[in-house]
């Protein structure tokens, strides 16, 4: 699988910390191997430069796909941060916004 990753983001209300932008990012580990992922974790942490901020994850019960929660101002940290794990994960990156702000935005057109 190819790294794969889409360009738009949402801006969050000033109250959430202002021009940040939240992005799911689903990591399929290569060969659904999760131990090379975990032992780079262990030996050198996250690896995500200064100005990406990680704010939550989860991992199926077969070991195989995390999901995680990143947060920046600028999408290129982002690239950067992937570069250092494709080695052995493949991305999928998607803007989101909270289930809060969906409602907002789409209650004007309900």
């Amino acid at each position: 699988m190819a790294i794969y990753t889409k360009c738009l983001s949402y801006t969050l209300p000033a109250s959430l910390g202002g021009a940040m932008s939240l992005y799911m990012v689903v990591e399929h580990f290569k060969n659904g191997d999760a131990r090379p992922v975990y032992r780079r974790f262990r030996e050198q942490g996250r690896l995500a430069p200064a100005g990406l901020t990680y704010v939550s994850s989860w991992v199926t019960d077969k070991l195989d796909r995390c999901y995680q929660v990143m947060q920046t101002e600028d999408r290129a940290l982002l690239d950067q941060w992937i570069a250092k794990w494709h080695d052995i994960v493949d991305f999928e990156v998607y803007p989101v916004v909270s289930s809060q702000e969906a409602a907002e935005k789409i209650a004007p057109q309900l």
